[in-house]
């Protein structure tokens, strides 16, 4: 029996790479899945069904249960009926898994708008309609549920060329960190995944030569994400998790002091600012830097 017998997911994004492992191995838990993908490129164009289908039909030849959904996460319609499908077709919905994403990386001095707004839609609108959509019918349900968002380091550390996907990848974490609160009333978590893993949507990121499509193989990121579906995770909720290869850490924020006065006291100077920025500078944190380095 496995560890989410009888519970219904819903995966967006499923049709390949991560969002496939993820349904896979959720089917393989027990659970029944709603594999949902719009069947598009990678920047978000084209449509079809085949993507959805064949990850469906992998599920039910292996004995599991799963139904292929072809919406469009960014239209509320389709965010909406793809929650009904799971009603539909295993009546209820215990866990969402917002995993749908694209990309058009391109640095800022040559990005235009189109690449901006289609990359927010897409993760950032997309990730809201879709967890809306869940969130309402889990509180419908009075029973709790689970929700995983899917953030990045480029959002939550940044990274070179990408000031879209960042923006929207950062909007989701802030989008999780706020809801995840209101959600403790309802036995509804909200937990975060950064993961970093070689699929068709970073196949030309990672370094050539170095095994990356095994050390980061999707496969290895989705067992924590389909442990937070289970009743055994009931306890955690609004934390980040980075999952690289078969490394999981949690992230969280820490604040380092720069200087301090009593609030009575009058305002620093720019001068005196100046100089205690000056005085710790060294001491700060080291940002990532976008410079070519192997993989550790």
């Amino acid at each position: 029996m496995g560890l989410l017998e009888g519970k219904v997911a819903l995966v967006t994004g499923a049709g390949g790479g991560l969002g496939e492992t993820h349904a896979m191995l959720l089917a393989k838990e027990g659970a029944a899945v709603v594999v949902n993908d719009l069947g598009g490129a990678r920047d978000g164009s084209g449509k079809g069904k085949g993507m959805a289908d064949q990850v469906a039909d992998k599920i039910k030849a292996a004995g599991g249960k799963a139904v292929a959904d072809y919406g469009n996460v960014a239209k509320e319609e389709d965010a909406n009926a793809m929650v009904q499908t799971a009603v539909t077709n295993f009546g209820k919905l215990d866990f969402l898994i917002a995993n749908a994403g694209i990309l058009r990386d391109k640095s800022f001095k040559k990005m235009d708008n189109a690449m901006w707004d289609i990359v927010i839609d897409v993760h950032l609108r997309g990730t809201y309609l879709t967890v809306k959509a869940a969130y309402h019918q889990m509180l419908e349900q009075n029973t709790g549920g689970s929700i995983v968002v899917t953030s990045s380091t480029s959002g939550l550390l940044g990274n070179f060329g990408q000031t879209n996907y960042g923006a929207a990848k950062a909007g989701i974490a802030g989008f999780a960190r706020c809801l995840f609160q209101e959600g403790l009333k309802y036995g509804i978590r909200v937990n975060t995944l950064a993961p970093a893993a070689w699929s068709r949507l970073t196949e030309d990121i990672f370094p050539e030569g170095q095994n990356m499509e095994e050390l980061l193989s999707p496969d290895k990121v989705s067992p924590l994400v389909v442990w937070l579906g289970s009743d055994d995770a009931k306890e955690v909720t609004g934390r980040q998790f980075l999952v690289s290869g078969n490394s999981v850490q949690l992230l969280s924020w820490q604040a380092q002091e720069v200087c301090a006065k009593d609030n009575t006291d009058a305002p620093w100077t720019v001068e005196e600012i100046g100089t205690k920025v000056a005085e710790n500078f060294e001491h700060w944190p080291k940002g990532i830097q976008p410079t070519k380095r192997p993989f550790v």
